[in-house]
């Protein structure tokens, strides 16, 4: 027994030491004994920012350019995706309505403005202003007040207890903002963005580039580049060549078919994560054909997802049994969404009196990938007699199309950006977040609404579990989406970056960044 017990204790030493050569190997890149030589880093992007004003961006792309690199928050999420000190450097729940964070001092926002209690209650204020218009104010709406008490203390009054506070926080809604912008010329915000972080907004160039300078001044560990440029490169094939000859550093979205050419590739390297984030088919439930539950089921049953998952995305992914990931905090194995079975699709058409040759418009945007998706869709919607028009758009044009209502069927994800999964459930889900907020799919029912909002002011955790399961089985029941897949987050970076990651979000994490020779 001794010695199968070492035999054992040998393996998984083994296990855990080849585990972690592969993971450094894939996040590091460089080479040892390599030299630092600053310089600009550029990100390849396959569209353009949509804002720059945390309290209007409604997408992790647009997000991804600001969020801890031009702002930080009061609290952060780490690589273990723990909640640790960031602005504040500490913090106390006093009750279940009161939160209060100690601030850190000498911190200066970038155009020379004090960090102090007064910038954050300037920050949340202008979010839960009704005026504001902010499509993002349903997120920090259970903040019913914000008390300053010195300098560096300011404490949030809840309306009602919500156990996630913190992970909201540590999002880009959190973000915390120049008062002193805020005051004079709020609007610039959207373009020129003003806060604390390592790197400070030079230029946006729509459609092309947008510039960041690294922070000289910053107040923790300044970056060891100098400046950030991302660059806007729609075609795939072109930003994958720009990072193989040593044009560009790093491009965070890659098509899963160049995962091969990366791994094969002497100059590149391939980061590969688990994300938070769910690829879905959805449904605006309010258009004339897809209002019947029983076409929204009836497609639901004709969608082999299995076959998009191998075919499309190479099995990249897992296959998604609701809208949350497994890895958010209150997701559930148990709910059950519709299999493939074209046979119930054709029944349920039928019984809904809808007529061979039927047209229903599918919308995407431009990535490769949900263009082979939605022509897959197409192929096996027509097999239970719908014709589908596909209709690609810009990334930009596709968001601003599906907050407008001017859809139908259309195949996007959620981003779940905290990890909980009330920013799940409250923002694709609840009457509250028609449009721009994420409902999408223009859902409202009471019963799921009451569910989420129960699921918001409920501590215990194995209690809140059972609520969101109850609400995801509802949903899935309604058919208002189909949910495809669990993200696998993918990112090419050259051999003379080291220190970069993604992080479950899909936020690019360059801080740490470093160009080398």
């Amino acid at each position: 027994m001794k010695k199968m017990l070492l035999f054992f204790a040998l393996v998984a030493v083994l296990v855990l030491q080849a585990c972690s050569t592969a993971n450094n190997k894939s996040e590091e890149g460089a080479k040892e004994g390599t030299k630092s030589v600053g310089g600009e880093l550029v990100i390849l992007r396959a569209s353009d920012a949509t804002s720059l004003d945390p309290h209007f961006i409604t997408d992790i792309p647009s997000a991804n350019i600001i969020h801890g690199k031009v702002y930080e928050t009061l609290v952060a999420f780490d690589r273990d995706r723990k909640i640790v000190p960031l602005l504040a450097k500490s913090w106390e729940q006093t009750d279940e309505l009161t939160w209060t964070f100690t601030l850190n001092e000498g911190i200066k926002f970038h155009d020379g403005t004090d960090f102090n209690a007064e910038a954050v209650k300037a920050t949340f204020n202008r979010i839960l202003d009704p005026a504001t218009g902010s499509p993002q104010r349903d997120k920090l709406s259970m903040i019913s007040e914000v008390i300053v008490g010195d300098d560096y203390t300011v404490t949030l009054k809840l309306k009602e207890p919500y156990a996630p506070l913190l992970s909201i926080l540590a999002s880009n809604e959190g973000s915390i903002m120049s008062p002193k912008v805020i005051a004079e010329s709020a609007d610039q915000l959207a373009t020129h963005p003003v806060g604390t972080g390592p790197f400070v907004f030079d230029s946006w160039k729509s459609g092309q580039e947008i510039k960041l300078n690294t922070n000289k001044d910053y107040w923790g560990n300044v970056p060891k580049i100098d400046k950030v440029t991302f660059k806007i490169v729609p075609e795939d094939s072109t930003r994958l060549a720009m990072i193989e000859s040593g044009e560009a550093h790093i491009a965070d979205q890659v098509p899963v078919t160049d995962i091969e050419r990366i791994e094969n590739s002497s100059t590149m390297n391939l980061f590969r994560t688990e994300g938070l984030a769910v690829e879905f088919i959805g449904f605006n439930v309010q258009d004339s054909l897809l209002s019947d539950v029983k076409v929204r089921q009836a497609i639901s049953y004709a969608v082999d997802r299995e076959a998009i998952i191998s075919g499309i995305y190479n099995n990249v992914g897992t296959l998604a049994n609701s809208a949350m990931s497994p890895k958010v905090i209150g997701y559930s194995s148990e709910t059950k969404a519709y299999d493939y079975d074209v046979v119930k699709a054709k029944e349920l058409l039928k019984e809904a009196g809808i007529k061979e040759g039927t047209k229903v418009k599918l919308l995407t945007s431009d990535r490769k990938e949900r263009i082979n998706m939605a022509e897959v869709i197409q192929s096996q919607l027509k097999g239970i007699g719908l014709d589908v028009d596909i209709q690609v758009m810009e990334y930009g044009a596709f968001i601003s199309e599906i907050t407008k209502e001017q859809h139908q069927l259309f195949i996007s994800g959620w981003g779940n950006a905290t990890g909980d999964a009330d920013y799940n459930q409250y923002n694709l889900f609840h009457t509250a977040s028609m449009g721009a907020p994420g409902n999408h799919f223009y859902y409202s029912n009471p019963e799921v609404d009451a569910l989420i909002e129960k699921g918001r002011s409920t501590s215990d955790q194995t209690a809140r579990n059972d609520i969101y399961k109850q609400a995801m089985q509802k949903e899935l029941d309604d058919a208002v989406y189909i949910p495809v897949r669990n993200y696998e987050h993918l990112a090419v970076y050259s051999n003379n970056v080291k220190g970069f990651w993604l992080d479950a979000s899909n936020y690019a994490m360059i801080s740490g960044v470093e160009i080398v020779e």
